[in-house]
């Protein structure tokens, strides 16, 4: 009789299969506290299609840097009746590949994404049981805890992110008739190449040392990577720089350039001038001599702040034969968009808490709001800071370019076409931000192939049937209804749940409270623009006409009537009546009374109460003249509907939404 108590161990070949290692034996117990038992039927408890989307979304990097690696490990293995499957650190199936037929038969044990192949769900099994025990597994046929499972023989290597953390597992399942004892050396060397590809793009913009003992061994999976702060902060290295230097990444992290290479940045410096190969002889703290190729890049700002001026420069220069950059406009920093109105601080502290998490950004709010600034400053906050930052605005591409605007396509691909073809402003992305403006004019069929991107994370040059896998952060912005224009089928319902991960509106600038501080900031940096860097300030009766004007072209209409009357300003850079266009004192007469806020403003005197009054008292005059229409009220005052009901919330049964 056959023993089915006979379960797999750890990285053992099939015919040694009867033996349970302490780590096995450790997940049949797990399995059985879970209270899972042999002959049940497994709790598959597929995700639906929304949830595996947003999945998806959140470990798009993952798979954007896994899914190449997949297919050239599948193109090794194929016609073994097996399937190569990419799961996060939960044990949930993200993405799968394979021989077709396998696939059908593996669909009924629900090895398929969306699927969750946990301990907790399936008992002892390859995935599952090597994110428990954090060491790659194999498990062949009967050796599953499950009946259900013993037809499948799974080894599965865990895969950490560049900070040692388990974010998932590389599994290769196959029927356990054709098993083949170097499967786990193929995938462990798979998931090798997907860590340090993730390493690679994790640190690119600083100091990185890549060494080995055996010069023939740079350039290959094999070599060591460490990271460094570009003045010799420690930052991080992979598993085999790790295993080279002696210490775990946790020991690693109390040390430096200094104590683990024994030379400085600007020694390093030194040392690279006189090799221009950039191939150097290292010795390790531990005695070893090896041969590195160092590579200084560019640092981020926030290294690039603490980083000595002649490090910072030097290694550019001497590395790349690069100027240093340009520093960032400092109103591109979310820090400096924080001007005192609860509106945007509320805005800026969501923002903060969703960088760098993989979820996409909706900015909302009328033309002129400042959404591609903000777009900019969450870039420039974000761990891809200095990775590109791209933006298209939709709106003003034509119909019949925008595709192979955003897409980019080969030699050929239509009449008219360069003759080397375009890079698409999506690789052109890759590895920072695309910023796409405007999203609710992007022609439907087109949202189509946005959302394959999206979901797919490849990309499919107009022309070409080459996929290129690609790594963007998300930020999209509009000041349409994409709800109403989803009930019109103008916009796709699945495309709007990709990109509003997180959704924020910027208020128009009749709304907010920070105004003055706004302009002191524009007007800093236009002295700053100017030659002989004159101060300006704005004339005490110019500031209250700023405040009762209704801006309805919002920061674009401020910003260049700043600008313009910056230059008309006298000696002593004082802005008054006389400096200002004619057509803002023509918007002044054409509003009719001053905005609330601006009511407001203009009676610092009055107690709070009483500065209430004053604001109801014009609202509710509003009203009157237009029979109680909170549209029509809101639109003559220059304020929104919201902040009527706020004003007025007992009237609020009185007061009709009619378009008007």
């Amino acid at each position: 009789m056959r023993d089915d108590t006979c379960h797999a161990v750890t990285e053992i070949a099939p015919r040694e299969a009867c033996g349970l290692t302490p780590s096995i034996q450790k997940s049949h117990e797990r399995s059985e506290v879970f209270g899972l038992s042999a002959s049940m039927r497994p709790d598959y408890d597929v995700l639906p299609a929304a949830e595996l989307a947003l999945k998806l979304e959140q470990n798009r990097i993952l798979c954007a840097h896994a899914t190449p690696v997949m297919e050239t490990l599948h193109e090794q293995i194929v016609n073994t009746q097996s399937m190569i499957v990419l799961t996060d650190a939960q044990g949930l199936i993200l993405h799968s590949i394979g021989d077709d037929d396998f696939l059908r038969r593996a669909e009924k044990v629900a090895l398929r994404p969306g699927a969750n192949w946990a301990e907790d769900r399936q008992g002892t099994n390859a995935i599952g049981t090597a994110l428990a025990e954090r060491s790659a597994t194999v498990v062949h046929g009967q050796q599953h805890y499950l009946a259900a499972n013993r037809f499948l023989t799974c080894s599965s290597v865990p895969i950490l992110d560049p900070y040692g953390d388990l974010i998932g597992v590389l599994d290769v399942t196959g029927d356990h008739r054709s098993y083949h004892q170097h499967t786990l050396a193929l995938a462990k060397m798979s998931v090798q190449m997907i860590e340090n590809h993730l390493f690679t793009n994790t640190f690119r913009e600083t100091l990185q040392i890549a060494f080995h003992g055996r010069p023939e061994f740079l350039g290959t999976l094999m070599e060591g990577i460490a990271a460094f702060t570009c003045d010799g902060r420690f930052l991080s290295a992979n598993r085999s720089a790790q295993f080279q230097l002696g210490l775990p990444l946790a020991g690693l992290r109390a040390h430096t350039l200094s104590s683990l290479f024994g030379l400085t940045s600007p020694q390093l410096i030194d040392r690279l001038r006189t090799h221009r190969d950039r191939h150097l002889s290292l010795n390790l703290s531990n005695g070893a001599v090896v041969c590195a190729h160092v590579e200084f890049r560019r640092a981020t700002h926030a290294e690039d702040a603490a980083a000595p001026p002649n490090v910072r420069v030097e290694a550019a220069a001497a590395q790349r034969g690069e100027s240093a950059a340009a520093p960032v406009n400092p109103l591109s920093r979310l820090a400096y968009l924080d001007t005192g109105d609860p509106q945007i601080a509320a805005v800026i502290t969501k923002v903060r808490k969703v960088i760098g998490k993989n979820i996409p950004i909706l900015i909302t709010g009328e033309t002129g709001t400042g959404k591609e600034l903000l777009a900019q400053a969450i870039h420039n906050d974000s761990p891809r800071s200095a990775a590109p930052f791209v933006a298209v605005n939709c709106a003003s591409i034509p119909e019949t370019l925008i595709e192979s605007e955003l897409f980019g396509y080969e030699e050929g691909a239509f009449t008219g076409a360069r003759r080397k073809g375009a890079v698409g402003k999506l690789l052109q992305a890759n590895g920072g931000t695309l910023f796409l403006d405007e999203i609710g004019d992007m022609p439907y069929p087109l949202q189509v192939r946005l959302l394959r991107v999206l979901q797919e994370r490849l990309v499919n040059p107009l022309g070409s049937a080459k996929s290129i896998p690609v790594d963007v952060a998300i930020i999209c912005a509009t000041h349409r209804d994409l709800r109403a224009m989803i009930a019109q089928n103008r916009f796709r319902e699945d495309l709007y749940y990709r990109l509003n991960g997180l959704v924020v509106k910027l208020p128009p600038l009749r709304e907010r409270t920070d105004l003055a501080t706004v302009i002191q900031k524009m007007l800093h940096c236009a002295s700053s623009e100017n030659a002989d860097g004159q101060p300006l300030s704005v004339a005490d009766d110019v500031m209250k006409l700023f405040e009762q004007c209704v801006w309805p072209g919002n920061f674009r209409q401020l910003g260049n009537l700043l600008r313009t009357a910056a230059v008309m300003v006298d000696a002593d850079g004082e802005i008054r009546r006389e400096h200002l266009p004619d057509d803002f004192f023509d918007d002044l007469r054409s509003v009719g009374p001053a905005s609330p806020v601006a009511q407001a403003r203009e009676a610092p005197s009055l107690p709070s109460g009483r500065l209430h009054d004053v604001a109801a008292s014009v609202i509710a005059n509003a009203l009157a003249q237009h029979g109680g229409n909170v549209s029509a009220a809101a639109r003559t005052l220059g304020i929104s509907r919201n902040t009527i009901y706020r004003k007025l919330p007992a009237q609020g049964a009185n007061h009709r939404e009619d378009a008007a």
